[in-house]
Formats: C-alpha cells, sequence, structure tokens
C-alpha cells in the first residue's frame, strides 16, 4: 500500500531528470501521473533538448509500477495547452490531487552581458509556466473540493544569489514567492503549496561541458571529473558534490502525501547544508 494509493498526479518537465524521477516515484507510492514535456531544446541553453521518446519512456516506467500515465507534448510557456493537457487527464484519471511544477532549464553569463532573450526566455519557462501550470490546475483543485498539494521546484538559487545566474536566481526566487503567496490564497480550500530548494542535481542539465567551464574557468578543456571536484571543494556541507534527482523525489513524494497534510507556504531545502555553509 502506496502513500499515494488512487491518487493523481501532474508533472511538468517529465521526460527525464527530475520530472522522471518524480514522475516514477509518485507512481512508486501509488498516483497515476499526467507527465507533460516541450521534448524539444530551447534556444538559449547549452545542454540537448528531450525528446518525445523521452516522454514516453518515463510513461513506461510510470507503468512497470504498475499505474497509469498520460503523456501530452507542451510548452509550459502555453496556458490553452496546459489547459488542454489538464483537462485531458482529468477526464481519463477522474481527478487531480497533486501539481509539481518542475520544468525549468539553465544558462548562465554574467547579469551585463545577459541577453534579452536569455533573460525572457528564463523567466517566461521558470516563473511564468510556473504560474500557467498553477492557472491551469488550481481551479480544477478547488473544484473538486478536497483540497490538493500544489510543488514548486525552486532551487537554493530561490533563496540566496549566485554570481552568473541573475536570471535564473531572479525566477527562481519568484516561484519561491509564488508558493507562499499560493498557500495563503489557497487553503482555505484545504490546498497547500509548497517550494523546494535543490543543491546542484547530476542531470543533463548540469552534466555538459559548458557547465564545466563555468566551475573551472582555469582549463581548456574541462572533464566532467574537473567539474565533480570543483564542486566538492565547495558547494555543500556535505560531502557530495551534489544530490541525486531521487533525493528530490522523496521530498515531492511527501509533500505530495497526507504526511505533511499541515505543511503549506514552506520553502524545504534538499540541499546537502548548501544553504548553511559559511
Amino acid at each position: 500500500m502506496g502513500q499515494l494509493d488512487n491518487k493523481v498526479a501532474l508533472v511538468t518537465g517529465a521526460a527525464r531528470g527530475q520530472g522522471r524521477s518524480h514522475a516514477i516515484r509518485l507512481a512508486e507510492e501509488g498516483a497515476d501521473i499526467i507527465a507533460i514535456d516541450i521534448c524539444a531544446k530551447v534556444g538559449t541553453t547549452d545542454y540537448k533538448g528531450a525528446t518525445p521518446d523521452d516522454l514516453e519512456e518515463t510513461a513506461r516506467f510510470v507503468e512497470k509500477t504498475g499505474r497509469r500515465a498520460l503523456t501530452s507534448i507542451v510548452d509550459v510557456r502555453d496556458l490553452v495547452g496546459l489547459e488542454r493537457a489538464v483537462q485531458e487527464g482529468i477526464a481519463e484519471f477522474g481527478r487531480l490531487d497533486a501539481v509539481v511544477a518542475n520544468a525549468g532549464i539553465f544558462s548562465s553569463a554574467p547579469l551585463h552581458e545577459l541577453t534579452e532573450t536569455q533573460w525572457d526566455e528564463m523567466v517566461d519557462i521558470n516563473l511564468t509556466g510556473v504560474w500557467k501550470t498553477m492557472r491551469a490546475t488550481v481551479p480544477h483543485l478547488i473544484e473538486q473540493g478536497e483540497g490538493g498539494s500544489i510543488i514548486l521546484i525552486s532551487s537554493t538559487g530561490g533563496l540566496q544569489g549566485f554570481p552568473n545566474f541573475a536570471h535564473y536566481v531572479a525566477a527562481k526566487h519568484g516561484v519561491t514567492g509564488l508558493a507562499r503567496t499560493a498557500a495563503n490564497e489557497l487553503g482555505a480550500h484545504g490546498i497547500r503549496c509548497n517550494s523546494v530548494h535543490p543543491t546542484s542535481v547530476l542531470t543533463d542539465m548540469i552534466d555538459h561541458e559548458a557547465m564545466y567551464r563555468l566551475f573551472r574557468p582555469d582549463l581548456e578543456h574541462p572533464t566532467h571529473e574537473d567539474f565533480r571536484e570543483a564542486c566538492e571543494s565547495g558547494m555543500n556541507l556535505l560531502p557530495t558534490p551534489w544530490v541525486e534527482a531521487g533525493d528530490i523525489s522523496n521530498a515531492v513524494v511527501w509533500l505530495a502525501s497526507d504526511a505533511s497534510r499541515y505543511v503549506t507556504g514552506v520553502a524545504l531545502p534538499v540541499d546537502a547544508g548548501s544553504l548553511c555553509k559559511v
């Protein structure tokens, strides 16, 4: 018997990385999954994009747990597309209980060198896309009248500043404020909203050469191991260069479950102690 038996969870950015991990862990605990992803490369990013095959593979992993999955290729910047995917998911599964607004991108540059396109794309996806996910789902949760849990994936960058990530940090701080405001607005409906704040998570979003160069600008061709060494020396209090996607998913499951039924408006770090490092 799982913590989320007979519940339905929607996950954005579900094709791979953290989103796939969240979808699988939620399914392992008994939830059916509405899995949404853009399934394309975003122009200002330096890493490969997810594909439709990736999203279908997520669905297969969910189905191996014995749960059902419904996939939709939708950009979180597309409110109409999100609303359609939500409606299709509820028609298929009969309800909606948890929303995991996970979709996001990463790029870097000093703030005075960022292009308007970099800024706009980051904010449109990492902040406005989160709001649009909520805009597409909250009316259904309210109408359903049984409460629900909304989980916004922010970052340690949603609670502190980092050089070279001004647009990312600004968007992630916005997500933190969005979660706190939603908790105030939706509490009367029994709907909880919390944000999760990971340190570096080893996914395709950070495991690529452009990120290696950011951490090791002294090397002409830094490697994954060079990146690991740089992270080990400076990122976290606990002796790890990064956390795994499953570490974040375990927090997501807890926030989606009744085990956290009186937890709302919280900014939950899963950060190996990085936020309190001095």
